[in-house]
């Protein structure tokens, strides 16, 4: 379960309440797409408590709860795709 915060104050603390019910937590920043300044990535607590605490959590720290994209949560990626080597040719050979 991840649970995202702007404050790193709150993800601290978010991060030690999970640590203090006996959940594994950790911190991570959460680089986000087309940010540039180091200072403006959120906290992302990473834990393997229930989502209902964390989203206590979230509530009380004003965070948001990342569900995550479907590729995460679908277990491993599909194989690649067999692809011709050439590509097709729409006119016949003379």
């Amino acid at each position: 379960m991840r649970a995202i915060f702007f404050d790193e104050e709150h993800a601290r603390a978010a991060a030690a309440r999970l640590r203090a019910d006996g959940y594994d937590a950790r911190l991570e920043r959460e680089r986000l797409a087309g940010e540039d300044d180091d200072e403006d990535h959120p906290w992302a607590v990473i834990s393997d408590a229930p989502g209902a605490a964390v989203e206590l959590l979230v509530d009380r720290y004003d965070g948001w709860l990342d569900t995550g994209d479907a590729a995460r949560t679908q277990g491993p990626p599909p194989p690649p795709l067999d692809l011709p080597a050439a590509p097709r040719r729409h006119h016949r050979a003379p």
